[in-house]
């Protein structure tokens, strides 16, 4: 019985890992990457869209992303949304297309970008710890209804530790690695 609560938990435990690679994309390493601007909102028209959904993005040279909108009247807007964003990026509108630049991290920069990942990292590990105490309180629920006995409670309990120590390692590894991509010069 407390099997199910594990692997309806483990749905979520891969929620919350699957956000934390979607969020470490966004940190910009000192190369240029799509996944940077993809999902600014860009106000067009009246209505926010993703940058995605109005323009492609392309990476011509390693520290060189070129916006082109498919309407070539989204250029302003698309510029003012790279400016506006938390990015700290400098967009070049050339009439045709915004370029933007990407300047190589300093130190500073860097151990900034590590700080912001660790944040990112303890969120989606509290994400887990979140998900695990939801899956212990059903566990304890079985219980208390005499669906499972004692026992098998604590089994469950040992079981999902064990899965949660599994998902909080892939966290870990996850971080690591972009730690070192990022400080990498």
């Amino acid at each position: 019985m407390y099997q199910e609560a594990i692997e309806k938990s483990r749905e979520e435990f891969e929620k919350a890992i699957s956000h934390f690679k979607e969020e470490m994309s966004k940190l910009r390493t000192g190369r240029a990457s799509a996944s940077l601007v993809e999902d600014l909102s860009v106000d067009y028209y009246g209505s926010k869209s993703p940058l995605k959904q109005i323009a492609s993005i392309n990476i011509p040279e390693p520290r060189t992303i070129m916006i082109s909108p498919w309407d070539k009247g989204a250029l302003v807007y698309v510029e003012k949304a790279v400016r506006e964003s938390d990015l700290n990026l400098n967009p070049v509108n050339d009439g045709i297309a915004v370029r933007i630049n990407i300047p190589p991290l300093n130190e500073e920069r860097r151990r900034e970008l590590v700080k912001m990942l660790n944040n990112k990292a303890e969120e989606s590990r509290v994400a887990v710890r979140h998900t695990r105490e939801e899956a212990w309180d059903e566990i304890q629920e079985l219980e208390k209804e005499g669906k499972i006995g004692e026992d098998d409670k604590f089994q469950g309990k040992d079981k999902l530790q064990k899965v949660v120590d599994e998902y909080n390692m892939k966290i870990e590894e996850l971080r690591k690695k972009k730690e070192e991509e990022i400080m990498t010069v």
